[in-house]
C-alpha cells in the first residue's frame, strides 16, 4: 500500500542527497521512478536534481500551474511508475500536495517529499505546512547548528553575511545566503 513520505529539515542536512540516493536505490532493483523538481530552484540548470555533494539526476520541472497528478498518470501509462521523489517540496502549492495524495491514493504510487519545514522567518511553507498536515510518514533530517545542537530554523543573509529578517519568502540560494541555526541562535541572529 502506497504512502506519503515527508522528510525535512533545516539546510544543509542532505535532503537532497537522500533524496538521489533513494531513487539510485530504486533504479537498482529495476524499478521506475520519476523525479519532479520546481522550476523556480535553477542553481544546477533547469529539470536538474544535484547536491552539495556532486550526485546529481535529470528531473521533470514543473511550475505553480502545473497537475502533478497529470504528470504521473502520464508517465504511469508509458511504464509502470515504483516511486515518485519530489525535490524542494517546500514550493509545492496546497493544491499540488492534494494532488501528490491523489498520486498515492488513486494510481498506489509511493510519493517521496523532501524539503524545508520553514524560511527564513520562521513560518512554514505552504507545501510543507500540507505536507506536515497530510502525509502518512513524517522523518525529520537532522543538521546541527555551529554550537553543536540540532539546528531547526534558518538565517538568511545579506550580501555581507550578515543576517536579514525582511524580504520574499522565496529567495533561492545556498550556503552564500542561507546557515542553519538552533532556535536560540535564531532568536539572536548569531550566524556563527
Amino acid at each position: 500500500m502506497a504512502k506519503l513520505h515527508f522528510y525535512y529539515s533545516a539546510m544543509n542536512a542532505g535532503k537532497t542527497t537522500l533524496l538521489l540516493q533513494s531513487n539510485y536505490n530504486y533504479r537498482e532493483r529495476g524499478m521506475n521512478t520519476l523525479l519532479l523538481t520546481p522550476q523556480i530552484d535553477n542553481r544546477f540548470g533547469q529539470g536538474k536534481i544535484a547536491s552539495r555533494i556532486g550526485l546529481q539526476e535529470d528531473a521533470i520541472s514543473f511550475d505553480s500551474n502545473s497537475d502533478l497528478y497529470a504528470i504521473a498518470k502520464d508517465h504511469q501509462s508509458n511504464n509502470p511508475l515504483h516511486c515518485i521523489l519530489v525535490d524542494e517540496a517546500q514550493f509545492l502549492s496546497r493544491n499540488q500536495v492534494y494532488q501528490i495524495t491523489e498520486i498515492v491514493d488513486q494510481l498506489d504510487i509511493p510519493v517521496l517529499a523532501y524539503g524545508l519545514r520553514t524560511d527564513f522567518k520562521g513560518e512554514p511553507f505552504e507545501g510543507s505546512k500540507y505536507l506536515l498536515a497530510w502525509a502518512e510518514s513524517l522523518s525529520e533530517i537532522k543538521t546541527i547548528c555551529h554550537c553543536g545542537r540540532k539546528a531547526t530554523q534558518v538565517l538568511r543573509l545579506d550580501e555581507h553575511g550578515s543576517p536579514i529578517i525582511d524580504g520574499a519568502q522565496i529567495s533561492i540560494g545556498g550556503n552564500d545566503q542561507y546557515v542553519s541555526v538552533c532556535r536560540k541562535h535564531y532568536k539572536s541572529k548569531q550566524v556563527a
